[in-house]
């Protein structure tokens, strides 16, 4: 007789918010096998983090409560079990690795004595077997030194090392389900093939299932048995992972699978989006709640809600299944011109003088920026404020960037490509070297000289939440640059801000609505309204993309891309998604500890990389097909701490080809090829 690990049938969850009845998710229904992964995809507000919580009931602590349905696991039913009940379950036999790790752990307390608390709570052991456990943990999810690790606290372990050992604490009891909520959201690429790696080893040596929350359909290709679909609170397609990825029988599907970015995606075209954006959680549709951006909706959809129709291993809640069957349909819809441009320019747009992007003669016409020996280091001061290192954060950095390009920048955390993006516009000063801004030197202005030049460098920040002043609408946040620099009356302004907010495809009557209100590509775009305000000649984009569902991501990629050629911008493209660094860059520089390692044409870097780190972080790119699936190929070890860099080459200690000389002599930059040039004593 068949008897699945876990069965959820017709599960749909209530929550009260401002006084109004919400309803998350709805009708949800699937099962999961012994020692099977099963991916939950779907963009951000779908409901794929509301489902997994609500199988551990952690929704009941948020004010949620389960209207219908059932969750057994092992057979028994988890609804009705008292909470006393439930915490012996969680931990024990299911446990969940949530998507933020600082969140997941108390900042005051050591991992160490964390992991031993959750491996006592479950199991009967003695303080000494406990904290000995909890070593082997570490030590099993690749941590050195785990003795030494325990000791330490939360804040001191980097991003990589925090979601290891939330990964520990989750397995700390031997689970049968683990659940991992976006664990390689944040992470660089190196970082992210590490965890996943590691997931599959654990996977094949406890003998547990996954439930794999994820927004990037490369992550679940390369890891998923079946996937699960969500749109908008509920299950739209289920299928094996060859099934689903061959031939989706849902256009939203259809959708996420056209808008990922591969190595064959044409270099600086358009990339495919789905039209529109996903419904708040009080604004679902009636009907298929995919329907006001499906380009198959008919009035069934618009009225009928499709249930989950089909064989036994693929099934999709779409009235037009048999359409999507039909390869004419699904060429259709993957080949389609789904990619809407901006708005044609109205007349009451500010003027743009395209010439003014441009220097005007000799040297200036072709470099706009040049970077010269650029240092920073900060200062680590002990308790009686002397100081006891320096952390390296740019060491000796020198690169050029010319007008109208995109300059990628990319590299592990802690690398130092945020901190060099923000001593080019000067939000940052410099320990030594010079910053060459269309001639003139930067680093030697005085401040309200070097105000001045701000309005033609503007920046566009990862996090376009943080960023803004939750306070202020967003028609106050993009105005903020007028009161700064230019002289504008009310009407003015206003006029400026809603022609800004209509070039990035935002309605200019969202004028005086605020933050919260929008989505997180909705943020983004007002951050970039904010950006080209003035319009400037260099935009600096840290990571404006990296938290984004793989749908809005096209979308903002596009808009950026166009707005390039509108205004003759030139960006540099801070990013850890290597696709689409590639994407949209003219040239890219790659950053290790402090240094340029690599520097090469787009095409030519990805084609024939010079410089075994670079060679690294290309063989952990993920590919989005599951027919080619291979062994997680990545680089070893840490970043060491860049308060005590490695002699001699950095990347000495990590690099499989390393012999005496690059532990002791430094490698400088040198041109191995037309436009690239790479530190290395030994390029590939």
């Amino acid at each position: 007789m068949h008897n699945p690990l876990l069965t959820v049938e017709g599960m749909t969850m209530e929550f009260e918010a401002s006084g109004r009845i919400l309803t998350p998710v709805s009708d949800i229904s699937f099962h999961m096998e012994r020692g099977e992964t099963v991916c939950l995809v779907g963009e951000s507000g779908s409901g794929k983090t509301m489902t997994c919580k609500a199988l551990m009931r952690l929704t009941d602590f948020d004010q949620g409560c389960m209207l219908s349905g059932s969750v057994k696991l092992n057979g028994q039913e988890l609804t009705t079990l008292p909470h006393s009940v439930l915490r012996a379950i969680r931990g024990k036999k299911i446990s969940m690795i949530f998507q933020e790790p600082m969140a997941a752990f108390d900042p005051i307390f050591t991992i160490g004595s964390q992991l031993v608390e959750t491996i006592r709570r479950h199991d009967e052991r003695t303080p000494k077997e406990a904290r000995a456990h909890a070593a082997e943990l570490l030590r099993r999810v690749g941590f050195p030194e785990p003795e030494l690790r325990m000791t330490q606290y939360p804040g001191e372990l980097s991003g990589g090392m925090l979601q290891r050992a939330m990964i520990a604490m989750a397995l700390a009891c031997g689970p049968e389900l683990l659940i991992a909520d976006e664990p390689t959201t944040a992470l660089d690429v190196t970082i992210q093939a590490q965890i996943l790696r590691l997931l599959n080893d654990l996977k094949a040596e406890f003998g547990m299932s996954i439930l794999l929350i994820t927004h990037d359909m490369g992550i679940a290709a390369e890891m998923a048995d079946r996937m699960i679909v969500m749109y908008a609170g509920r299950i739209v397609e289920q299928a094996t992972v060859e099934g689903l990825f061959t031939q989706p029988r849902h256009p939203y599907t259809a959708g996420l699978l056209r808008s990922i970015t591969t190595m064959g995606s044409a270099r600086g075209a358009p990339l495919y989006t789905i039209t529109g954006a996903p419904p708040s959680v009080n604004e679902f549709p009636s009907g298929c709640r995919f329907h006001p951006r499906c380009p198959l909706a008919t009035d069934q959809c618009r009225t009928q809600t499709p249930p989950l129709m089909g064989e036994i291993d693929h099934k999709a809640a779409c009235w037009h299944t048999d359409m999507m069957l039909q390869e004419a349909t699904l060429t259709a819809l993957q080949a389609g011109p789904k990619y809407e441009r901006l708005p044609a320019s109205s007349s009451s747009e500010p003027p743009v003088d395209l010439a003014a992007n441009e220097p005007a003669g000799g040297e200036e016409a072709e470099i706009l920026f040049e970077i010269r020996g650029l240092t920073k280091h900060y200062p680590v001061k002990g308790p009686f404020g002397q100081t006891k290192a320096r952390i390296h954060a740019v060491d000796d950095v020198s690169f050029s960037i010319h007008p109208g390009e995109t300059f990628g920048l990319v590299g592990e955390s802690g690398s130092g490509k945020s901190t060099l993006g923000r001593i080019l516009i000067q939000l940052e000063k410099a320990t030594a070297g010079q910053v060459f801004f269309r001639g003139k030197d930067l680093t030697a202005l005085d401040s309200k000289s070097r105000r001045s030049a701000r309005r033609d460098m503007q920046m566009i920040f990862q996090d376009p939440y943080g960023s803004v002043n939750p306070k202020w609408t967003i028609g106050q946040t993009i105005a903020e640059p007028f009161d700064v620099h230019e002289r504008l009356n009310s009407e003015e302004c206003r006029s400026r801000v809603e022609v800004l907010l209509q070039w990035v495809g935002l309605n200019p009557k969202w004028f005086d609505r605020y933050p919260h209100e929008f989505s997180g590509g909705q943020r983004q775009r007002i951050g970039i309204a904010r950006a080209i305000a003035l319009n400037p000649r260099f935009v600096l984009a840290d990571e404006a993309v990296s938290a984004l569902d793989v749908s809005v991501q096209a979308q903002i990629v596009n808009l950026m891309q166009e707005l390039q050629q509108k205004l003759g911008l030139t960006y540099m493209f801070i990013a850890h998604g290597l696709h689409i660094v590639r994407h949209v860059s003219s040239r890219i520089g790659v950053m290790y500890l402090g240094q340029l390692v690599e520097v090469a044409p787009a095409e030519e870097l990805f084609r024939h990389p010079a410089h075994p780190y670079t060679a690294g972080l290309l063989s952990s790119i993920l590919v989005p097909v599951p027919s080619q699936r291979r062994s997680f190929s990545t680089i070893q070890g840490e970043i060491p701490s860049p308060a005590s860099p490695p002699s001699g080459c950095r990347f000495h200690t990590r690099c499989p080809a390393a012999v005496a000389r690059c532990r002791e002599e430094a490698p400088k930059l040198k041109e191995v090829g037309t436009h690239h040039r790479v530190a290395c004593h030994y390029p590939l």
